[in-house]
C-alpha cells in the first residue's frame, strides 16, 4: 500500500491432455522489501531485491515443465508486490481481509510475505489441486535454524514433508523437513481478527510462519511450504553450480515434484 507500483496476482497454467491431477505452485514475489513501516535496518535491505525469489522460482519451474511435457496439470501463482513505507502504507494494528474472507491483524508490516501468499493459498481451491506447494523467502528464522544452503519444508503432514525433502535431494537441492508444533499456534491468536500475522514470542519463527500459512490452505488439500530465505540468494563465493547472487533455489525441486506427480510417485487427493 505504500508503494507507487501496484501489486499484481499472476496465474500461469500448463495443461496436458493425459493429466490425472493438478498441482498448484504459489510463489512470494515481494519485488523489494523495505519492511514497510516496520522498517528493516539498512544493512538488511541490501539483498531485498531477492525477496521475489519464490515467485521467480515458480515462473521458471512452470516454463521448464512446459518444455519437458510431463502428464500433469500445473498452475503457478505469483503474488507480486513491493513493500514500502509511505503515507498510504499499511500500519501495524491494521486488520485486513484475505481472499476468501478470513481477517488478519497486521502487527508487523515486515511479515508481509505470508499475507500475499495467504491470498494465493486460499485462491488455489478453485483449481481443485491434488497438491499445493508454496515457496518463499519467508523468514530470517529459517537461516538461523538451517543456515544459508538448506531450505525448510513444512507440510500438512509429516510424511509429505519427508517426501518433498527427498524429492529435493533427488533434484540436487538441500531441504530439511520441519514440524508444525500445535502449541505455537496460540501465539497467533488475535482479539480483533481471525488471526494475527506474527506471534509475540519470537521462538520458532519459521514454524510459526508455516502455521499461519496453514490457516489458508483449502480443506483436504495436501500442502507443503518451502522456506528458501537462506538458499535463494548467495552473497558469498560460488559453490557447486551456485553462482554469486540469485540462485534459482527450489526450481529444480518444483520441476521434480511435477514429474513425480505425473509418474504417480507423490500421492494426493484426486484433482
Amino acid at each position: 500500500m505504500g508503494s507507487v507500483h501496484p501489486p499484481r496476482f499472476v496465474r500461469l497454467e500448463y495443461t496436458h491432455p493425459d493429466a490425472a491431477s493438478t498441482v498448484v505452485f504459489a510463489g512470494k514475489g515481494i519485488t523489494f522489501d523495505s519492511g514497510g513501516l516496520s522498517l528493516k535496518p539498512p544493512k538488511a535491505m541490501e539483498t531485498m531485491k531477492a525477496d521475489m525469489s519464490g515467485a521467480a522460482a515458480v515462473l521458471a519451474a512452470v516454463q521448464a515443465i512446459a518444455e519437458l511435457g510431463p502428464a500433469v496439470n500445473v498452475v503457478g501463482y505469483l503474488s507480486i508486490a513491493e513493500n514500502m513505507p509511505g503515507g498510504g502504507a499499511q500500519r501495524p494494528s491494521d486488520v485486513i481481509t484475505i481472499y476468501g474472507g478470513k481477517t488478519v491483524e497486521v502487527l508487523n508490516t515486515d511479515a508481509e510475505g505470508r499475507l500475499v501468499l495467504a491470498d494465493a493459498l486460499a485462491r488455489s481451491e478453485a483449481e481443485r489441486p491434488s497438491l499445493l506447494i508454496d515457496v518463499a523467502t519467508l523468514t530470517g528464522a529459517q537461516t538461523v535454524a538451517l543456515g544459508n544452503r538448506t531450505a525448510g519444508v513444512m507440510a500438512s503432514d509429516d510424511s509429505l514433508a519427508a517426501e518433498i525433502a527427498d524429492t529435493a535431494k533427488r533434484a540436487g537441492e538441500a531441504m530439511w523437513p520441519m514440524p508444525l508444533p500445535e502449541d505455537l499456534r496460540k501465539g497467533l491468536d488475535s482479539t480483533v481478527a481471525d488471526i494475527a500475522n506474527v506471534s509475540g514470542d519470537r521462538s520458532g519463527g519459521m514454524l510459526v510462519a508455516g502455521l499461519f500459512l496453514r490457516e489458508f490452505v483449502p480443506a483436504g488439500v495436501r500442502w507443503a511450504h518451502l522456506d528458501i530465505a537462506g538458499p535463494a540468494y548467495n552473497d558469498g563465493g560460488p559453490y557447486g553450480y551456485i553462482a554469486k547472487g540469485g540462485t534459482g533455489a527450489a526450481v529444480r525441486t518444483l520441476v521434480q515434484i511435477a514429474a513425480d506427480v505425473a509418474e504417480g510417485k507423490l500421492a494426493g487427493n484426486p484433482g
